[in-house]
């Protein structure tokens, strides 16, 4: 048994973590982590992987970004993410801040109430366009806030958004035939393509205009609670490269998972309100190409849920029909580019 399953196997106890009344835990999986939840806190730790456009291997990489992740989401999370606890090891116990050697790293956060992510209210219904209305305006005033500098800039070049790509289609090959058809594979990266080489001078524009910072570069409605307050969290830690990006990519995500949940009308609405308190006149011209970026990776990532040893058969038949839904709507999005 590797370490990381000892560590998971022992943090499904009790006895592992140094608090009173832990309660039952649950742990959920993503492709790059564990989550635990207990009754107050959550642990997050990541999985020992490289899948290229990350790399979790060592155990100094996952402290490093345990660490940054604590860091950028504190920026639109406030009290939500306490810290960075180390797991120990000690004749053979292993245990949340104990005594030993340290063989691993969690990401300690405030338990949120589960039925107030937005996801979840969207399913219920009881999302109106009041809130949506406050959520545009926390990601403009964020956006407003994040930082931009010639480098972070670079990552709005043509060349930048053209990797990215290229990066998707390579890391997608294998799941051609499986969840996206060959067909729409090559019609995506054929508009899309087309689109990179036309729109040249409007993606420098952006550049020289600021829209390009350090944004969030994770906002749909499975990362946000919506409580006493609204917290948008899971901001990508792992890449700079997919965090540095134009602010209409972050825009587009929200709004493609909107669409993808059959609410155009909230999408169209989180758009407009957005580019009222933003100023940002000119994102309508480059969001229909960030939604199909997004429900391209988007399905990407939910893709690889199928080479996931860890991930059961079942959940592995519900991704794959997950991941064809969000390919079939970036081909949607193609459509107007």
């Amino acid at each position: 048994m590797s370490v990381q399953n000892q560590i998971v196997k022992a943090l499904m106890t009790s006895a592992a973590y140094d608090e009173e009344d832990i309660g039952k835990i649950e742990l959920i999986q993503t492709h790059i982590s564990y989550v635990f939840v207990a009754k107050k806190h959550v642990y997050k730790v990541k999985k020992a992987v490289n899948l290229g456009f990350l790399d979790f291997t060592t155990l100094k990489k996952r402290r490093f970004f345990c660490e940054k992740e604590v860091e950028i989401n504190r920026r639109l999370c406030r009290d939500m993410y306490l810290g960075v606890v180390p797991i120990t090891k000690s004749d053979g116990s292993i245990k949340v801040n104990g005594e030993g050697e340290t063989v691993e790293y969690a990401v300690k956060m405030k338990r949120m109430p589960q039925e107030k992510m937005m996801n979840r209210l969207l399913e219920k219904n009881q999302i109106d366009k009041r809130l949506i209305d406050r959520i545009a305006k926390i990601v403009a005033n964020f956006h407003s806030r994040a930082e931009t500098n010639v480098q972070t800039s670079r990552f709005g070049s043509l060349e930048t958004i053209g990797n990215n790509w290229i990066e998707n289609y390579e890391q997608t090959r294998d799941f051609v035939g499986k969840t996206i058809s060959q067909e729409n594979f090559e019609l995506i990266r054929g508009k899309t393509d087309a689109f990179i080489e036309q729109s040249k001078d409007l993606f420098e524009k952006r550049m020289r205009e600021g829209r390009v910072r350090d944004c969030h570069g994770d906002i749909h409605s499975g990362n946000i609670f919506v409580t006493n307050g609204i917290y948008i969290f899971d901001a990508i830690e792992f890449n700079d490269r997919f965090r540095y990006s134009d602010v209409a990519s972050d825009v587009a995500f929200l709004a493609m998972d909107l669409d993808s949940k059959k609410r155009s009308d909230l999408s169209n609405f989180f758009v407009e309100k957005y580019v009222q308190y933003s100023g940002d006149q000119e994102l309508t011209r480059v969001l229909p190409f960030y939604k199909c970026y997004r429900a391209y990776v988007r399905g990407k990532v939910i893709s690889f849920k199928l080479n996931d040893p860890n991930v059961s058969d079942k959940d592995k038949k519900t991704a794959k029909h997950e991941a064809a839904a969000y390919y079939k709507l970036a081909c949607a999005y193609t459509g107007n580019l």
